[in-house]
């Protein structure tokens, strides 16, 4: 199976019995790595000596005194919230179980950033042998930032950061570290060309397209159903929709800020006008496959963008929001 996304760093952790990714010292490593944290020349004696000692122990117990020391305030801010995060991923089995008490409990100053990171590499491990390269495209929905267009009637989702000519270089340093080319090419995702996505999954440069009826919410709607099933150990069903009319709203889940919205007027039984329908980028039935976690008919998981035609994709509503809350984590 030709591998993809490396620069999720997944090759850098070990798995469970269960399949959950287990942190090892290379994975924390990739964090000191980064440029927040990586001491320039002028650094203190006090900054250089914490990075050394976590390099030579990523798990070494930190003292609050230790970072008092250092003299830059921005610095001391940037050890903080990555020991805090650091401490976070320790303390539980794995990866995926730190994650969903992230979610579920209070994300608190966790970076933004981090939370996408974590994504990541849960997809990463969810989606392991999956040879589909248009469900692979539409799982970094989860954790990459979208710019929606209109073309030809084609709904495109393209890579935000990388419309904006940052690339991915920025989010990863393992990036810059395996050769990752940052530039690219945009190029919407065909039978053509898909497999082509093996060679260049890390550089974020394939536009999906999501209009109704087509592959990429199809391949949305796979991937959903595999993160519920990889996070909640909970088999279900999810169906790409054309619209949302006569239906019984008994349970819905905003896939981000928006789609809520839309949700909660449409619960309240308010008027959704032609410019609310038009920021709908997707919508999905979706039901359970195990008897034991049904609480309801159906479940409606709206997507939405903002104004700005921006598509941000918040995962963690699907384990906090469907109604199979009480079932633990798969790991």
């Amino acid at each position: 199976m030709t591998d993809f996304w490396l620069s999720c760093g997944h090759h850098l952790t070990d798995r469970d019995a269960g399949s959950g990714l287990l942190v090892t010292d290379e994975f924390l490593k990739t964090y000191l790595a980064r440029p927040e944290l990586s001491p320039p020349p002028e650094a203190c004696t006090a900054e250089r000596g914490l990075h050394a000692a976590l390099l030579a122990d990523p798990r070494r117990p930190v003292g609050a005194e230790e970072i008092a020391a250092v003299a830059d305030a921005n610095v001391r801010e940037n050890w903080e919230l990555m020991v805090a995060f650091r401490d976070q991923l320790l303390r539980h089995q794995t990866i995926e179980a730190a994650y969903l008490d992230l979610m579920r409990r209070d994300v608190g100053n966790t970076p933004p950033l981090f939370i996408d990171q974590l994504v990541h590499v849960i997809l990463r491990n969810a989606l392991d042998g999956c040879d589909d390269p248009f469900v692979l495209r539409a799982a970094e929905l989860f954790f990459r930032p979208q710019r929606l267009t209109l073309h030809q009637g084609a709904l495109l989702a393209a890579d935000e950061e990388t419309i904006a000519g940052l690339g991915a270089a920025l989010l990863s340093p393992l990036v810059s570290m395996l050769g990752i080319p940052p530039g690219a090419q945009i190029d919407v995702m065909t039978d053509d060309n898909a497999q082509s996505y093996w060679r260049r999954s890390d550089l974020f440069d394939m536009a999906l397209d999501l209009s109704v009826g087509g592959r990429g919410a199809a391949a949305l709607a796979t991937t959903i159903e595999r993160w519920v099933r990889h996070m909640l150990s909970v088999d279900v069903v999810v169906e790409p929709l054309r619209e949302m009319r006569d239906v019984a709203l008994c349970w819905y889940v905003g896939l981000d800020a928006e789609g809520t919205r839309i949700g909660d007027a449409l619960w309240n039984g308010d008027a959704i006008d032609e410019k609310m329908q038009s920021r709908v980028a997707a919508l999905f039935r979706l039901g359970f496959g195990n008897s034991h976690a049904v609480a309801s008919d159906a479940v409606y998981l709206i997507l939405a963008m903002t104004a700005d035609k921006l598509l941000r994709m918040k995962p963690q509503n699907l384990l906090t929001g469907l109604p199979a809350g009480g079932l633990a984590a798969a790991t």
